[in-house]
C-alpha cells in the first residue's frame, strides 16, 4: 500500500474513532455520580412524578417509555404507560420496554427497587434536588442525556431568572416563622434538609422543624402549639379546591398566633412538594403569602387569598 494511501486511511480511522468517542454522553446526577449513556436517550422511565415533569419541560415528553402513579402533568403525562408506584415497580413491565435510561428518586422503599434495576445494566440518574438551584442544574442534564440541549437550556435559564428574581425582592424581607404541614393525620412536616425549606428561606421565612434530623419527620399538635408559629401552611391536590389541607385543626386554638393574626394558608401541593420546574411558581405563591402574613401584623383582618 502506498504511503499516501496509508496516511489517508489512519486518517479516515482516525476520525471514525474520534466520532465514536465524542458519541458518549456523560454528566453527572444529583448524587455527583457520573452517568454514561452510548447516544442521546429514546426510551427513559421517569420513576417519580417530577421526574416526569423534569423531562417534558427539558423537551423530551416523546422519549419517555414509562411513568409511576401520580404523573399527571403535563396532560399528554396522563397518557403514558405506569410501571408502578413509590412502593413497588412491576419489574416485567420494565424488563419488556427495553429503557435505554432510568431516572429514579430516592424516597423510603426504593433503595431496595433500585437496587433491583441496577441489574439491567441500564444507565440510573438519580434525580434528587435539594435547592432550587438544583433544578434548572438537573434539567440541563437530563437535556444532555436525550440530546435535547436546544430546548432545556433557555427552559433552565427562564426558570434561574424567575428564581433571581424571587431571592431578589425579597432578600430583606423581616422573618416568618412558620410550620408546613404536608399531613394532618399523622401530622407530617419537612426539616431542613428538604428542597421545601430552601423555598422558604427565599421567602425571607424560618422553618420552625429545620433542625431535626428526619426530612419528612412526624411531630405533635402540642410541640407545633409550643413552637407557636406565625404562619401554618397546609398543602391540598390542585383537583379539591375545597380542601383547606388539614388547616382546620388549628382553629380550636384561637390564642395561637397564627390563628389570632388569620395566617392559616392553602397552598397547592403539587407546586411546592415536587421538586420540578413549577416549584418555582409554587415558591412564588408562598412567597406572597409569607408577604401576606407579614401585613397581618398590623391589620389581621386583611383579605386573605384560600
Amino acid at each position: 500500500m502506498k504511503r499516501s494511501h496509508l496516511a489517508a486511511l489512519l486518517a479516515t480511522l482516525t476520525t471514525f474513532a474520534s466520532l465514536n468517542a465524542h458519541a458518549a454522553i456523560t454528566v453527572r446526577d444529583d448524587d455527583g455520580n457520573a452517568v454514561t449513556i452510548d447516544k442521546p436517550a429514546q426510551r427513559i422511565l421517569a420513576l417519580a412524578p417530577h421526574i416526569t415533569e423534569l423531562l417534558f419541560a427539558a423537551g423530551g415528553g416523546d422519549k419517555i417509555a414509562g411513568v409511576v402513579s401520580y404523573s399527571d402533568y403535563p396532560e399528554a403525562a396522563k397518557k403514558l404507560p405506569q410501571v408502578g408506584d413509590n412502593r413497588q415497580f412491576d419489574m416485567e413491565r420494565i424488563i419488556a420496554m427495553k429503557p435505554d435510561l432510568i431516572v429514579v428518586w430516592m424516597h423510603g422503599s426504593a433503595e431496595r427497587q433500585i437496587a433491583m434495576l441496577r441489574q439491567l445494566k441500564v444507565p440510573i440518574f438519580h434525580s434528587e434536588p435539594r435547592k432550587l438551584a438544583d433544578i434548572p442544574d438537573s434539567l440541563e442534564r437530563l437535556g444532555q442525556l436525550m440530546g435535547t440541549e436546544n430546548v432545556a437550556k433557555p427552559v433552565a435559564a427562564q426558570l434561574r431568572s424567575k428564581l433571581a428574581s424571587l431571592t431578589a425582592h425579597y432578600a430583606q424581607r423581616p422573618p416568618v416563622r412558620m410550620f408546613y404541614q404536608v399531613w394532618d393525620k399523622p401530622l407530617y412536616t419537612l426539616s431542613g434538609a428538604s428542597i421545601v425549606s430552601d423555598a422558604m428561606r427565599v421567602c425571607g421565612a424560618q422553618n420552625i422543624f429545620a433542625t431535626l434530623k428526619v426530612v419528612a419527620p412526624v411531630v405533635t399538635q402540642e410541640g407545633v402549639l409550643q413552637e407557636d408559629p406565625e404562619a401554618i401552611f397546609g398543602t391540598s391536590e390542585k383537583s379539591d379546591p375545597r380542601s383547606e389541607g388539614g388547616l382546620a385543626m388549628w382553629r380550636a386554638f384561637p390564642s395561637m398566633k397564627a390563628v389570632r393574626n388569620n395566617n392559616l394558608f392553602r397552598l397547592n401541593g403539587d407546586l411546592l412538594n415536587r421538586a420540578g420546574p413549577r416549584m418555582i411558581d409554587g415558591t412564588a405563591a408562598l412567597c406572597e403569602k409569607i408577604e401576606l402574613a407579614r401585613q397581618h401584623r398590623t391589620n389581621p383582618t386583611a383579605q386573605s387569598a384560600p
